[in-house]
């Protein structure tokens, strides 16, 4: 089961108006979360759910999804209680704003799998997630988190994983692509860009252009030197799950 290593504290402040010390521990998110049907909503709750998710979708990009609930309510215009009723825990509403950004994600594997070169598909992807991950910060935490099994997001990140490893067959089987690379590679580059964004964003924001590009070359067939065994998926996502322990 795949779990996040995140731990934020909140406010909980509903319609009572108290406040408890309440955690709301991003480890259990596995248990919290999972793909499930969205009951059909009136027209005005569809809009208030609407409003928080353009809300959140900004407020993350800005800043991540550590943003306290109150403040995306403020932004969407409802009251917190409104904002619990539609999403009772951090986790449902970072998975909601996920689940409508991860097409960005996706959209860039699909045009990049369907380049007539298949290095400059994969070359033009790296780009591309590197420069969502730049232009993004809650996009940023999607490319480099483990979500459950079961929820729309970690579903649609896996076929996108899957068309990423035909590309690099493909680029691979045309010697185009150092034969030694595997997705794990491209994996380690995200979350190698996330830490560039991360020191990087407040003073030398194109810092991040100038890592992607050396990584390409990297990456670039006819290496002289044969790589160190690649590490598995598997434990590439227990080490991400791990992040902020």
């Amino acid at each position: 089961m795949c779990q996040i290593g995140w731990c934020f504290p909140v406010s909980d402040e509903r319609d009572t108006g108290t406040q408890t010390d309440d955690y709301l521990h991003l480890v259990g998110y596995a248990d919290l979360v999972t793909s499930r049907a969205t009951p059909k909503l009136r027209a005005d709750a569809q809009l208030n759910r609407d409003r928080i998710l353009d809300a959140a979708a900004k407020l993350y990009a800005d800043r991540g999804i550590s943003v306290p609930l109150e403040e995306v309510a403020r932004r969407a215009g409802v009251g917190v209680a409104t904002l619990y009723r539609r999403f009772p825990t951090r986790a449902d509403l970072a998975a909601a704003t996920f689940e409508r950004n991860i097409s960005r994600f996706t959209e860039a594997v699909d045009r990049a799998l369907a380049a007539p070169d298949s290095w400059e598909g994969f070359r033009a992807l790296v780009f591309d997630l590197c420069e969502l991950q730049a232009g993004d910060a809650g996009l940023r935490e999607l490319l480099t988190t483990a979500f459950p099994s079961s929820s729309v997001v970690e579903q649609r990140t896996t076929e996108a994983v899957e068309k990423l490893r035909t590309l690099m067959v493909r680029a691979q089987q045309d010697g185009k692509l150092r034969p030694d690379l595997t997705v794990s590679d491209v994996v380690v580059l995200l979350l190698a860009n996330a830490g560039v964004l991360g020191a990087t964003h407040a003073t030398a924001p194109d810092a991040w252009r100038r890592f992607a590009a050396l990584m390409v070359d990297a990456f670039s067939a006819q290496p002289s030197v044969p790589l160190p065994p690649s590490p598995p998926e598997q434990q590439l996502r227990r080490s991400i799950a791990m992040l902020g322990k």
